[in-house]
């Protein structure tokens, strides 16, 4: 039941991260000012990232383990490092400082990060 739930979250981190993304590209290309609706999404992302990581690490500790899984893990991690550390700067930045152009780079790099660890274990990204 773990593996079914944690797989099947990628669903709704992937969805939430593609509309972090779009939020923020089209914050940027219409000169908006950066405001509390992007720091709610990055939040939601952030907390399914997290929520999918300790599902994870729940089926982790029912014993199942093989060796790709070793490169999945690591490149969670990752994701989930950098998704708190964007969504952390940006909270505490001063609102003069605060724009979308952190929000757009990092969640895709969350994003590759992502995808490059759900191909780490032979699964497809979507579908």
């Amino acid at each position: 039941m773990l593996f079914y739930a944690h797989s099947g979250l990628r669903y709704l981190v992937l969805l939430a991260g593609v509309v972090l993304v779009a939020h923020s590209a089209w914050g940027m290309a219409t000169k908006r000012a950066y405001g509390k609706q992007v720091r709610v999404l990055s939040a939601i992302f952030t907390g399914l990232i997290d929520l999918t990581a300790l599902l994870g690490l729940g089926h982790l500790f029912t014993g199942v383990f093989y060796p790709q899984l070793g490169g999945h893990i690591v490149m969670m991690v990752f994701a989930a490092v950098v998704a708190h550390v964007i969504h952390r700067v940006m909270k505490r930045r001063p609102a003069e400082q605060q724009t979308y152009a952190p929000h757009l780079i990092g969640t895709l790099i969350v994003l590759g990060l992502i995808a490059t660890g759900i191909m780490a274990i032979g699964r497809p990204i979507v579908g």
